[in-house]
């Protein structure tokens, strides 16, 4: 099985990296502005399903092919944040982070075209993150750095903004944006075995 991952993210492409698996990476021109929703769980989902469609548009018919796509959004105090797109916004956005405790939800699209039948699944997993207590000094600092104004939620746990997490309840991996142990259970759902995607460095 070859894995497409629907996503120009760094971080998810080197978490499923480091899991084994080597996907080819086709980025969708979904323009995430004109979905909206009243949920937080319908946003992401209905953001990953589009991103999954547009880029399996492209790849299939092809055969033994599973197309992955994904979006994530962070809500703190029944506010949703996606990218805050400047250190500014970023700076902002780490003001109300402070001490706070946000909800980081994933939305997963799986599409698995095998044996001349196309299959397709949607879930999102959901993680509590607990922010450490900021000086401005470090929230300016960060913010500097350019990492939080690409990301959801303006925040990472594998990088600069890592010291600045004191917790986290749930699956780690969804806080960098793909829940490997749900992708996992999507796929089998689909009748793909994790395993099958192990592979080496095209």
């Amino acid at each position: 099985m070859r894995l497409v991952l629907a996503s120009a993210s760094p971080a998810r492409l080197e978490t499923l990296r480091r899991a084994g698996v080597h996907p080819t990476v086709v980025v969708s021109d979904v323009d995430e502005s004109l979905v909206e929703a009243d949920d937080i769980r319908d946003l992401v989902s209905q953001l990953a399903r589009l991103k999954a469609e547009a880029v399996a548009a492209e790849v299939l018919p092809a055969d033994d092919v599973v197309v992955v796509g994904c979006d994530s959004l962070l809500e703190v105090d029944g506010t949703v944040y996606g990218k805050p797109g400047s250190p500014e916004n970023a700076a902002e956005l780490w003001q109300r982070l402070s001490e706070a405790t946000g909800l980081l939800v994933t939305g997963h699209h799986v599409i698995v075209s095998a044996h001349g039948t196309v299959q397709s699944t949607n879930r999102t997993a959901e993680t509590l993150v607990h922010f450490a207590d900021l000086s401005d000094a470090e929230i300016e600092a960060y913010a500097s750095t350019g990492e939080p104004e690409a990301v959801a939620g303006g925040f990472t746990i594998d990088g600069y903004g890592g010291p600045f997490i004191t917790g986290i309840e749930g699956d780690p991996h969804n806080v960098v944006g793909i829940s490997l142990p749900l992708l996992r259970m999507m796929l089998a759902d689909l009748g793909v075995t994790w395993h099958d995607l192990w592979n080496t460095p095209s």
